[in-house]
C-alpha cells in the first residue's frame, strides 16, 4: 500500500475495506442455520446465518425471493448464494444473497444435471421422438395422487372444457422414497388397459426434494417408451423435472396441462355450427339446382309429344320390316339347302346317297331350329319394341283423361294459335272429333 503511514480516517478506511472486499469475492456460497427470520412489508427477508463457530448477516431482495420454492423458517439448514458487501457507514460485513436453497439441494441438483445430460445424448429429448397430442382425446388419464390439489384443479378445467370427455385418474404417490415405483405402476396400468389417448402426469409445486420423484431414470425411460402421449405438468411454471424434457409436451403448470389435453368445448360446436349452416347451404342450393333442371326436362317433354297417328305408322312400319326379314331369311336358307342337296345328288355315289342325305336332313333340323329360336328372339324384340312404343305413346296420356288439339294433325300447346271458325280435331282415348271454335276465352297458367 502507497504511503503506510498516512493516517486514514474511520470512513476512509471503511471506503478501503469495502473496496478491498468487492474486488477480492465474487459470489460465495455459504452453508449454516436460519436464525432471526425477519419478512418486512416491502418482502425483503432479513436474517442470520449461523452454525457453531460463527455467524453473519444476510439480506434478500424482494426481486430474488420470488423464485425460492420454499418458506424459510427459523432452524432450516440452508445453503446461499450471496455477494459479500461492507456497509462502511456502519462497519459491518453481510451477504446480499441472490439464491437460496434448502442444504443438500446442490447435489440433487447436480445429480439432476447429470442425468439430463446423459438422457439429452441418448435423444430421449429429441423432438422427432415427441407423439402428437390428439385434438378430440376419446378419454383422457392423470397420474396423480388423489389427495392431491393439482387434481382438483386438472379435473375443473378439464369439466369447464370438454365434460363430454371421460376421466381415468391412476391414483399414485408422487412425493416420497416410495413415489417414483407408485408413478411407473401408475404409468404402466394405463399403458396396459389401453383406455385413453392421452395421459396427463401432474402434481403441485414444491422443492426439488419434493420434486425428486420426477426424476427417476426408470421413469423417465418408461414416458419415452410409452405408445400413449403423455402431457407433464409437474410444479410452477419455474420448476423443470426430467420427466417435463421426456414427455411429449411439457405444461408449466397441471392446470395448463388440462388446457392442453382437452378441446374447448364451446370452440368445438361453434365449428360445428358453421358445417351445419355450411351444408344446409349447399343442401338448398343444390335442391335449387335440381329444381330447375327438372322444370327444364318437363318443359322438352312437352316439347317432344309426337303426332299419334305418326306413333302408330311407326310401329306398323317397324312391324313390317321385322316380318319381310325373317321371311327372308327362311328363303334364303331353303335356296341354300335346296343347293346344297343339289351338288350331292350330283358328286356322291348312290351308296353313299343315303347316309349323307341323312346327315343332311340333321343339318337342316339344326338349321330350322335355330331359324325358330332367332324367330322367337326377333319376335320377342319387336313385342318389347312394341311395348315400349305404347309406354310412351300418348294414348296412355288420354286414357287418364287428357285429349290433344290437332291442327292439320299437328298438335297445339299454346291457346293463343286457336282461331274462331277454324276446323280442329279434338283426339281422346275412344276417338277423335272434328270441332269448330265459336268463341275462344283465353287463360293462361300465371292467371
Amino acid at each position: 500500500m502507497e504511503n503506510s503511514n498516512k493516517i486514514l480516517s474511520v470512513g476512509e478506511f471503511n471506503q478501503l475495506l469495502s473496496d478491498f472486499i468487492s474486488s477480492n469475492f465474487d459470489t460465495v456460497w455459504v452453508k449454516g442455520e436460519l436464525s432471526n427470520f425477519k419478512s418486512y412489508p416491502s418482502g425483503h427477508w432479513y436474517f442470520k446465518l449461523k452454525d457453531e463457530s460463527g455467524q453473519i448477516n444476510g439480506v434478500m431482495f424482494r426481486g430474488r425471493n420470488t423464485s425460492v420454492d420454499f418458506t424459510p423458517k427459523d432452524g432450516d439448514q440452508i445453503e446461499i448464494g450471496a455477494q459479500v458487501n461492507f456497509y462502511a457507514p456502519r462497519g459491518e460485513i453481510n451477504l446480499n444473497v441472490q439464491v437460496m436453497r434448502k442444504a443438500g439441494a446442490g447435489v440433487l441438483f447436480e445429480s439432476f444435471l447429470k442425468l439430463k445430460q446423459k438422457l439429452e445424448l441418448e435423444g430421449l429429448f429429441s423432438p422427432s421422438n415427441k407423439k402428437p397430442i390428439p385434438k378430440i382425446p376419446r378419454a383422457i388419464g392423470i397420474i396423480t395422487s388423489s389427495q392431491a390439489a393439482a387434481l382438483k384443479d386438472v379435473l375443473t378445467t378439464l369439466e369447464r372444457r370438454a365434460s363430454f370427455i371421460p376421466i381415468v385418474l391412476y391414483p399414485s404417490l408422487v412425493q416420497g422414497s416410495e413415489a417414483p415405483a407408485n408413478l411407473i405402476k401408475a404409468l404402466q396400468r394405463a399403458q396396459t388397459a389401453n383406455e385413453v389417448d392421452v395421459i396427463l402426469l401432474v402434481r403441485g409445486g414444491g422443492s426439488i426434494e419434493d420434486l425428486w420423484a420426477f426424476n427417476d431414470e426408470t421413469l423417465a425411460r418408461l414416458i419415452a417408451k410409452s405408445t400413449i402421449p403423455i402431457i407433464s405438468g409437474v410444479g410452477h411454471e419455474t420448476d423443470f423435472t426430467i420427466a417435463d424434457f421426456v414427455a411429449d409436451l411439457r405444461a408449466p403448470t397441471p392446470t395448463a396441462a388440462a388446457e392442453m389435453a382437452a378441446p374447448d368445448g364451446l370452440e368445438l360446436l361453434r365449428n360445428l355450427e358453421n358445417v351445419s349452416n355450411r351444408i344446409h347451404r349447399m343442401a338448398k342450393t343444390r335442391l335449387e339446382s335440381e329444381a330447375q333442371r327438372l322444370d327444364h326436362l318437363v318443359l322438352r317433354l312437352n316439347h317432344a309429344i309426337p303426332n299419334p297417328e305418326q306413333m302408330r305408322q311407326q310401329q306398323v312400319l317397324l312391324n313390317n320390316r321385322l316380318n319381310r326379314a325373317l321371311v327372308e331369311k327362311l328363303r334364303s336358307s331353303k335356296q341354300q339347302l335346296s343347293y346344297l342337296q343339289t351338288r350331292l345328288d350330283a358328286i356322291t355315289p348312290a351308296k353313299r346317297l343315303k347316309n349323307e342325305y341323312q346327315v343332311l336332313e340333321k343339318y337342316q333340323h339344326r338349321i330350322q331350329l335355330t331359324m325358330q329360336g332367332r324367330y322367337q328372339r326377333e319376335l320377342s324384340k319387336s313385342q318389347y319394341l312394341k311395348m315400349q312404343l305404347e309406354t310412351l305413346s300418348p294414348n296412355r296420356t288420354l286414357e287418364r283423361g287428357y285429349s290433344l288439339v290437332l291442327e292439320d294433325g299437328k298438335p297445339l300447346s299454346n291457346p293463343q294459335q286457336l282461331k274462331v271458325k277454324h276446323q280442329y280435331t279434338i283426339e281422346m282415348a275412344l276417338g277423335s272429333a272434328q270441332v269448330q271454335m265459336t268463341e275462344i276465352k283465353v287463360a293462361t297458367k300465371n292467371s
